[in-house]
């Protein structure tokens, strides 16, 4: 994951002017996804399905709604096989809401520190 695939929101308003995005980044392939993640910080991957490629997922933590980052979902290619899933990394451990794109909540999940966590978006 680049840079580029995350960034922070503080107030959640997509038609906010200067709300642009670089590119998509390629899907990727085995090995070459990056998580920081250790003492104090985790990684969430959202599972989600084709049909919600290159979606953008926020996720804020549980209440604090404007502390909102995202990413976007990808094709992953494994052998054998492809996934599709938003990864956000760092994320600092603690609860997470999961939004919606009409700005709901989808649900809650937890980032434990050193791991990555898993939430099932479909």
């Amino acid at each position: 994951m680049t840079h580029r695939e995350i960034h922070d929101h503080h107030v959640h308003d997509p038609q906010q002017p200067g709300h642009g995005h670089a590119p998509l980044p390629a899907p990727s392939r085995q090995g070459s996804v990056v998580l920081d993640i250790g003492a104090g910080t985790g990684a969430l991957v959202i599972h989600a399905t084709r049909a919600q490629d290159a979606l953008e997922i926020h996720v804020s933590p549980v209440g604090l709604p404007d502390q909102r980052t995202h990413a976007a979902v990808r094709p992953r290619h494994l052998p054998g096989r492809t996934l599709y899933a938003a990864v956000i990394t760092p994320l600092p451990a603690g609860r997470y809401t999961v939004w919606n794109q009409d700005d709901t909540a989808h649900g809650t999940t937890t980032v434990t520190d050193g791991h990555v966590s898993d939430y099932a978006w479909a």
